[in-house]
């Protein structure tokens, strides 16, 4: 195993800060993310000598990482509140106030739709995965991650859409 190590560990620092980024997205805490992203990279340490080269490496990573932070919601609820960090410097405290409002009704929507649908979409709109890619992750075929998509961008879309309509 040690001239596994440094490849090992090169892993490690090419995937941590976009699976530190896709677990926040799926815990809604910096600290569960924290924890689920190590007990992520120990679970791929363990497995590491049992891989095969033909293993796309990223998507078995995703893999872990997914099924880590759906253990950790099966025994956790999550208890940090939504914090939005996206209001721009220039906005006005009242525009700045509405824009968290409704980063949080998106994240709470997100948050709602069923666990197979969130994964697909957050894997394949927010971390840029493939769908053969997310496929891999999410152990499904690449139709049921397109469907899971699909059916989560209908569900939003039907959310928010008349909200839109209103603020036009």
């Amino acid at each position: 195993m040690p001239d596994q190590l440094p490849e090992f560990e090169s892993l490690v620092a090419t995937h941590s800060r976009e699976l530190f980024a896709y677990l926040w997205r799926v815990l809604q805490s910096n600290q569960d993310a924290e924890d689920c992203l190590q007990e992520t990279f120990l679970r791929a340490y363990r497995a590491y000598p049992r891989l095969t080269h033909s293993q796309h490496l990223r998507a078995w990573l995703y893999r872990i990482a997914t099924n880590t932070a759906r253990t950790y919601l099966r025994h956790n609820r999550p208890t940090a509140e939504l914090h939005d960090e996206l209001a721009s410097r220039g906005d006005s405290p009242a525009e700045a106030v509405e824009r968290r409002l409704e980063n949080n009704e998106i994240r709470a929507a997100v948050l709602a739709l069923p666990e197979k649908q969130r994964a697909a979409l957050i894997l394949t709109r927010f971390q840029g995965l493939t769908y053969p890619e997310a496929a891999a992750a999410l152990n499904a075929t690449e139709e049921s991650v397109r469907a899971n998509v699909y059916q989560a961008t209908r569900k939003l879309r039907a959310q928010f859409s008349p909200q839109e309509q209103e603020h036009v």
